[in-house]
């Protein structure tokens, strides 16, 4: 082969696009063109410049191992490999074609040989998600811009009249909404329930009060926020489809993680179980970031968010980069979210970093979504908390830190997320892996140092307290009081009005695993209690259970759930209002994850964080708020 032809197979391969769902550039450089054609040249005691520029010795006598045969096989090795360099976009579209075809024809089968049980619908539900997905993926970049000409009825002499009234429309239209079904689903349903909104309110003027300019609030994402928070319990908690899915889903994604035990049990034994959170919990972290990687690496997650992305900016106002970052918040971490919209952060504005700061506390991680349900909290709970809680935090965090700059944010940055740079999915599913390390070590290190600080707290606070005769004076006793009016503004009912202010005190000032560890004892005491008293259905209280302090005992089995039990309706607030990672630990993580991904900004980001953590806290209330509006008690 002689040089001309090396050199034309050199600008070819140049001129080939990275695409990391496939074989990227230099992968083939290294695999197969530059290791086959100097194989193929080694007759010559030369030195010949590869596809990279460095200069390889080549030794006259390695020529002596390759036959005629040999020979022959690397030369269609080579023609196969420029065959495939010359044609890669085709021969890759042409395998996505093969691979549509074959899934319809699959699914026409599926669809023929039975219909009607679950695992049909679920597969016919995943089929429309797809398309949708892959519609607005491929034929975005040709919709919106037919959607903005539609909306030429706005420009000229009349546009901002034409606006207005458009805009004032769907305000008055949303907000006859929201009076009609509250009166038929709370008012006439559940009257008791209003207190929600009251403390909705209440949290609201709060903001309002403490905001950085109360003058230049936009009431607009504010509105929306609210307003999409609502509507998504109404459908989520109080219509039938909209429960069920959630329900459905909430199954679907515990049964998904229950395949961690397979990994587990390997590694550690069969008797994993009995180490419960080192060994059950934490192993789902690991799974779930591994999932995570792999959709990345295919596009799917960036696919997801870029659609909710452009849902919240459609209907809040809000910048693409702030919409992003709220919707990868529903299903990544608070530092994982931020990675996407990396190059935007350095010429945010205060208002947007600290929209992307709330949006982080106010949600959690999918990653650890696992850890808590094996606390026993719902799924379905947690799913739509995650969900709700995104235009809320957007909502709180434009009331307390209101725009006052201009945003340098466009349309086309919903293009411009950054992709991984993973070259197969193996690599992607090892990254994800070992992503969760450093997850995973600093969950269990501030477990560690969080419940030893706190009892080493409840330790001094007792001692001061036995010293003028105050006993039981603890961590969470000061925190039932001081943090009493929070819970029960959520509407949570009043005999557990001190349990539920612990969980919140124990959430802010450590973590919420610790929380969500405190509200399985109670959820754990509900069951024992309902086992107990259908045991004995002849019994009055009186006879059954007495209170002692905060504990109830239970007098015909002789056994005390420690911390008592609570409501169905306290629960499901509880459910809500902890899901976030709205703590003071967080705040260290959420800095130093965005400080490192834009170091020009740390001042800005360090002035502004606890603000955000608290609106974080706020957001979660909302959202908590908003379940107490339309909770219902279960037959």
């Amino acid at each position: 082969m002689s040089n001309d032809v090396q050199l034309t197979n050199m600008k070819q391969i140049d001129d080939v696009p990275e695409n990391t769902h496939h074989p990227s550039k230099p992968y083939i450089d290294d695999a197969y063109v530059d290791s086959i054609e100097s194989l193929l040249d080694k007759d010559d005691d030369v030195e010949k410049q590869n596809a990279y520029g460095s200069v390889d010795n080549v030794d006259k006598d390695v020529s002596k191992d390759y036959n005629m045969c040999s020979r022959q096989v690397l030369t269609i090795q080579s023609a196969v490999v420029s065959l495939y360099i010359n044609n890669e976009k085709w021969i890759w579209r042409i395998f996505y074609i093969l691979l549509a075809i074959l899934f319809v024809i699959y699914f026409a089968f599926a669809m023929n040989y039975h219909f009607g049980d679950e695992g049909s619908y679920r597969l016919l539900g995943y089929t429309v998600l797809g398309v949708f997905l892959f519609f607005m993926h491929f034929a975005g970049p040709y919709i919106y811009p037919a959607i903005s000409q539609c909306t030429k009825v706005f420009e000229g002499k009349n546009s901002a009249r034409n606006a207005r009234i458009i805009k004032w429309l769907l305000y008055i239209i949303a907000s006859v909404c929201i009076v009609t079904t509250l009166i038929i689903y709370v008012v006439l349903e559940t009257p008791k329930n209003l207190v929600s909104l009251a403390g909705l309110a209440g949290f609201l003027l709060i903001t309002y009060i403490t905001s950085v300019n109360p003058a230049k609030v936009n009431w607009h994402p504010i509105f929306w926020g609210l307003a999409l928070q609502y509507f998504f319990a109404l459908i989520i908690l109080r219509t039938q489809p909209g429960y069920e899915l959630f329900d459905w889903l909430g199954d679907r994604v515990t049964e998904f993680l229950e395949y961690t035990d397979a990994g587990s049990e390997f590694v550690f034994g069969p008797n994993f179980k009995d180490h419960f959170f080192a060994f059950k919990v934490m192993p789902v972290v690991t799974f779930f970031s591994t999932f995570i990687a792999i959709t990345y690496y295919f596009g799917v997650m960036q696919a997801i968010v870029r659609v909710f992305g452009r849902f919240l900016s459609f209907c809040l106002g809000t910048t693409p980069a702030e919409s992003l970052n709220a919707a990868g918040n529903i299903f990544v971490g608070m530092t994982e979210a931020p990675l996407m919209i990396k190059p935007f952060l350095p010429i945010m504005t205060l208002s947007e970093l600290h929209a992307v700061m709330t949006g982080g506390f106010a949600t959690i991680a999918g990653s650890v979504f696992g850890a808590y349900l094996s606390y026993g909290v719902p799924g379905n709970h947690l799913l739509s908390a995650s969900v709700m809680s995104a235009p809320a935090a957007l909502a709180i965090s434009k009331l307390t830190y209101p725009e006052t700059q201009k945003t340098k944010s466009s349309d086309d940055d919903y293009n411009k997320m950054v992709k991984g740079k993973e070259r197969n999915v193996i690599e992607a599913a090892s990254a994800g892996a070992s992503l969760s390390i450093q997850l995973i070590a600093n969950i269990v290190v501030n477990l560690i140092a969080f419940l030893a600080l706190l009892e080493f707290v409840n330790a001094c606070l007792t001692w001061a307290g036995n010293r003028v005769g105050w006993e039981g004076i603890t961590f969470q006793f000061i925190c039932s009081y001081v943090l009493y009016p929070v819970a029960l503004f959520m509407g949570t009912e009043i005999a557990d009005c001190r349990q539920v202010a612990k969980l919140i005190g124990i959430k802010t000032f450590t973590n919420e695993f610790i929380a969500y560890g405190a509200l399985s004892v109670y959820m754990n005491n509900k069951v024992n209690y309902t086992k107990y008293i259908s045991a004995f259905p002849n019994m009055t209280d009186s006879d059954l259970w007495e209170t002692r302090g905060d504990d109830m005992f239970l007098i015909q089995t002789n056994e005390t759930l420690v911390g008592g039990i609570m409501s169905e309706r306290s629960e499901i607030i509880s459910t809500y209002s902890l899901c976030g990672f709205s703590n003071i630990g967080s705040m260290g993580i959420l800095l130093g994850g965005l400080s490192a991904l834009a170091p020009e900004r740390k001042t800005d980001l360090s002035s502004i964080v606890l603000r955000a953590m608290i609106a974080g806290n706020i957001a979660c209330f909302l959202t908590a708020c908003i379940a107490g509006l339309f909770f219902q008690p279960m037959a």
